[in-house]
This record gives structure tokens, C-alpha cells and sequence, in this order.
């Protein structure tokens, strides 16, 4: 019945897409299961949970989950190919010095090789796919952009602020990032020409250049209590996907599909078109 109602609700509402579906994912829900990444045709998951401890790869059509890591941070900011054979992440640990590290690792899924990138880094800026000749670096709360060789700090609304949950759009044209007490902006990658996408499209991702999906979350000071995925375009168009009495979080997407996990550790994969 919730999956209906689900359904009937979105579609009401539906400015931006047709939600044809809404998929359970029964292999990929488990206690404080977190989704992590999606692969750009769709026919993988990646989960993690609430604290980003290990990896898994969740694929669509067989249901079968297969264990990339049980590391520390795995799940956090991983990086997938645009042909969806190879993924970057993190292996976090603690050295003899009491400090944190990451190992940062690559997986292939085409030989099931995995090997070490970079070892014992202090930050995430290994994590990049070889080849990528624009990167984007979101560390310290700041932004960079990696572009032949150079580096430059992209700071749109100055250097005061926490810029978080930064990513390329997929012709790598535009950076779409939050700033922490302002909300979610969309830029050029040299800065410039800074739009305002909404206050509470919080851990957003790219759809595709034009569409961003995103989580409204809220919370009692304490616990969160609300948390709907949205949908927003850069004309200023915005959709809710998923009904009330669902709190659902950290989406991700490829061309018709969405995917998110609940509070509860359900995940559910959105059809749309």
C-alpha cells in the first residue's frame, strides 16, 4: 500500500518527471544501510552505512550483494568511472601516532582487481579516476578546480564559508555545491556566474546537467524527523519524489533512475523518465 500511495502521489505532483515505478530494493535494505553511489547506466548500487563503514556492490537485476571493503570511510565521497568499471574510495585508520589516515583504493570490476592509489594521505585528493583531465578537489570546506596542470581555488561566496557536497556536472561545465547556513548553489567551474538552487536541497547530486536531486532533511536538534528527495531544475523548477510518510536520504541517480535509502534502511529505487 505505501509503495502505491507512493506512486499515486508523485505522479500528481509530477513537473519535472513521470515516476513510472517504485522499486524496493530488498538485497540493499539492512539495518543503517546508506546509498553510496550509483552506476552512470544504473544497473549497480553501492551501500554503505550510517558512518560510511565498508563498501558493497549492490546489483540491480540479479539482486546479488558483493563485498568491495569493510574499511572505515569507504563509503564516503566514492568516485565511479563514466563506464562504471572502476570505483575509487577510502580506507581510513588511525597510525602510530594517533592520527587518521586514508589509504585511498581502486577497484575494477571487470578483472575483480583491487589496488592502492595512494598510501597513508591526510586528505581525499587522491581520489580521482585516472584520466580525468578536470577535477574537482572539495577539501578543508573549500573548492578547487584541477584543470591541465593547474590548480585554482573556487570560492563564490568567499572564503568565510563551508563548501560541501561539491560535484562536476556531467560535461564538467559547472559545479553544483552547499554552503553550510546558505544553501545550494551552482557556479562555472572558474566561479563565476553563481546561481541560488534552493535552501533545502541539501546533498545534492547531478541528474544530468540541467536536473539536481536532492534530500530535505530536518531535524528536532537531535534525531532527524523529516526528509523528502526532491527534484529541482536550473530554471527554477522543483518536484517532490517521495511521499510524507517516508524519510528518505542521500539520493543518488542515473538517466531514469533515482535511488535512497530510508531512516529505516530500506532502499528504494525511483523509475523515472
Amino acid at each position: 500500500m505505501l509503495v502505491a500511495a507512493c506512486v499515486v502521489s508523485m505522479l500528481a505532483s509530477a513537473q519535472i518527471f513521470q515516476v513510472t515505478s517504485v522499486q524496493e530494493l530488498k538485497g540493499a535494505s539492512y539495518q543503517d544501510a546508506r546509498v553510496a553511489g550509483i552506476s552512470p547506466n544504473g544497473d549497480y548500487v553501492l551501500m554503505t552505512n550510517g558512518s560510511n563503514q565498508g563498501l558493497k556492490r549492490y546489483d540491480i537485476a540479479t539482486g546479488k550483494m558483493s563485498l568491495i571493503t569493510d574499511a572505515e570511510g569507504a563509503g564516503f565521497n566514492v568516485q565511479v568511472s563514466r563506464d562504471g568499471n572502476d570505483i575509487v574510495y577510502r580506507e581510513r585508520f588511525t597510525g602510530e601516532n594517533k592520527l587518521r589516515y586514508n589509504n585511498i583504493m581502486s577497484a575494477n570490476f571487470s578483472t575483480n582487481k583491487k589496488e592502492m592509489v595512494a598510501k597513508k594521505q591526510t586528505n581525499n585528493e587522491k581520489m580521482v579516476i585516472p584520466g580525468s583531465n578536470i577535477v574537482l578537489h572539495n577539501t578543508e570546506c573549500m573548492m578547487y578546480i584541477e584543470k591541465n596542470g593547474k590548480r585554482i581555488k573556487v570560492a563564490p561566496q568567499g572564503n568565510e564559508v563551508n563548501y560541501i557536497w561539491a560535484s562536476l556536472s556531467p560535461d564538467k561545465t559547472k559545479i553544483l555545491y552547499y554552503v553550510s547556513e546558505m544553501g545550494c548553489y551552482v557556479c562555472n567551474i572558474d566561479g563565476t556566474n553563481s546561481q541560488f538552487i534552493g535552501w533545502d536541497c541539501r546533498a545534492p547530486q547531478w541528474y544530468n546537467n540541467k536536473i539536481i536531486i536532492s534530500m530535505n532533511d530536518q531535524d528536532d536538534g537531535h534525531f532527524t524527523t523529516k526528509s523528502a528527495i526532491l527534484a529541482y531544475t536550473l530554471d527554477g523548477k522543483v518536484q517532490v519524489l517521495t511521499s510524507p510518510d517516508m524519510v528518505a536520504m542521500y539520493p543518488f541517480a542515473a538517466e531514469g533512475k533515482v535511488v535512497f535509502s530510508t531512516l529505516q534502511g530500506k532502499t528504494y529505487l525511483l523509475n523515472v523518465k
